[in-house]
């Protein structure tokens, strides 16, 4: 099968969240599947292009209309001998060569030109592909553009689209199509939603199949509570709307292959190596060199929606507790003020890192017992998957990704993966790190046994990827 991936970051091009992560792994994933050849096309940022690490060959180039002007569209490829994954990028300064990725004032007519140029661009290589796979907003208009502007040039090509995160929708002014993509009056329907123009509801209802990283948010996305105003569009989907949960890069995260550790080891050497972590990292954030203190870490951007209301509610009350914890992530100001505060008044056996460190976070997932993770809603979530790589125990929400991915632990006939609590309060987190906690002191030969079963999980795409397979079979039809 021919397949072309569309995305806006991927991983080790550019990331800035878990899309680069998937856009790394699962076109890797996919073309290691006979018969399958993977093309995918990415933003030419100015960080990309000027990075020597990436050796990359021009093809050509050409001009795409936006409404009633042209823009330039270069087209480069990365040099690379493998032949069933090729990674394209789509050049155009003006559009990509900006201090940030997002948050431009004019990045819905940044990521309508992608889409454009992403056609034009497989038109002008000679692509025509079975499929083609569409992710999160800046890529949404890609399947309108299929069946309108574009469908003369790929009439047998279909789409798929794939929720990374709703919030985010790609929401412009009721003029964008006549300002800016140009396509007939009759695309605004399509278009609109809630009095402005809406890229992701236009893909929900033009792609061929629609799918979300885990089934659970699938079934949670039917609902007003987490699909900010887009619920009816994907329940009107039916059978067409589904779920399939992520998978991980084992080959990157994983203790006997990450970097930034103190000590690499495998399921049979897990108790010295995550020992030797420990230390290391207690040493490295100033928290008091203890091995037998549970030691609780989130490595997470701190935003509300991250659950770290949940842990400020009740920080002082956990401290009362004979655990440490540390906090990894930048984010809003008043959670980071808070935090400093528990750090101070509680030194030695609280520490908050304020900043994004890969190094130090790889050393966390390795150093800890408990992986705290209390989102308010997660589409899947990766850090979980790495905790339990890693042998933490993670204690989350059972809630999107989270739920599908972290069963609940049953001392008595030691199943499950990790602790949970239902419904989203702080009592409620409290209490299930007081199950952990319980299993950790009262019952160390327990929480070995579930930590070594933890790191023993297949958390690899092979799956995922089989499941998008039968995705794009159906989108074939």
């Amino acid at each position: 099968m021919k397949i072309a991936m569309a995305a806006s970051e991927a991983a080790p091009f550019l990331k800035t969240g878990g899309l680069g992560d998937v856009m790394e792994a699962l076109p890797q994933a996919l073309a290691q599947i006979p018969k399958n050849e993977v093309s995918v096309f990415l933003p030419f940022y100015g960080a990309i292009k000027y990075d020597d690490r990436f050796e990359k060959e021009f093809l050509g180039y050409f001009d795409v209309p936006l409404a009633w002007r042209r823009e330039y569209v270069g087209v480069f490829r990365l040099k690379s001998r493998k032949k069933k994954l090729k990674i394209y990028f789509i050049d155009n300064e003006h559009y990509f060569c900006r201090a940030r990725v997002y948050g431009e004032p004019d990045d819905g007519e940044r990521f309508a030109f992608f889409c454009k140029a992403v056609l034009a661009a497989m038109g002008f290589i000679g692509l025509q592909p079975d499929v083609i796979h569409c992710n999160d907003w800046q890529t949404a208009l890609i399947p309108l553009l299929l069946r309108t502007e574009y469908h003369a040039a790929f009439p047998n090509t279909k789409s798929v689209f794939t929720i990374h995160n709703i919030e985010y929708q790609g929401k412009c002014g009721l003029n964008f199509n006549y300002d800016v993509l140009g396509l007939p009056a009759s695309c605004d329907e399509l278009l609109r939603f809630d009095d402005c123009t809406n890229f992701m509801k236009a893909a929900i209802v033009t792609a061929d199949r629609v799918n979300t990283v885990s089934k659970t948010y699938c079934e949670e996305l039917r609902y007003p509570y987490y699909a900010h105003g887009l619920s009816g569009v994907l329940a009107s989907r039916g059978d067409a709307f589904s779920g399939i949960t992520n998978g991980i890069n084992m080959e990157l995260f994983g203790p006997d292959k990450s970097t930034g550790l103190a000590q690499k080891y495998t399921p049979k050497t897990r108790k010295a190596g995550k020992a030797a972590n420990k230390l290391a990292l207690q040493r490295a954030v100033g928290l008091d060199e203890d091995p037998d203190c549970a030691l609780a870490v989130m490595v997470t951007r701190l935003a509300s929606h991250k659950g770290i209301d949940l842990l400020c509610y009740i920080g002082e009350r956990l401290m009362q507790r004979r655990v440490q914890l540390l906090v990894i992530g930048t984010g809003e100001e008043k959670y980071e003020w808070f935090l400093q505060y528990l750090q101070d008044r509680f030194r030695g056996r609280a520490a908050a890192c304020l900043e994004f460190d890969p190094q130090k976070a790889n050393l966390a997932y390795a150093g800890a017992d408990i992986y705290l993770m209390p989102s308010k809603s997660e589409p899947c979530g990766l850090s979980q998957i790495i905790a339990m790589r890693f042998g933490t125990v993670p204690v989350v929400n059972a809630t999107g990704g989270l739920k599908d991915t972290v069963w609940p632990y049953d001392p008595s006939s030691e199943q499950g993966r990790g602790f949970t609590f239902q419904s989203y309060n702080a009592d409620d987190f409290l209490a299930a790190i007081d199950r952990s906690l319980q299993l950790f002191y009262d019952e160390p030969e327990k929480w070995a046994r579930l930590s070594e079963a933890d790191m023993s999980i297949d958390s690899s795409w092979k799956l995922p990827a089989q499941e998008y397979m039968e995705l794009y079979k159906k989108a074939i039809g």
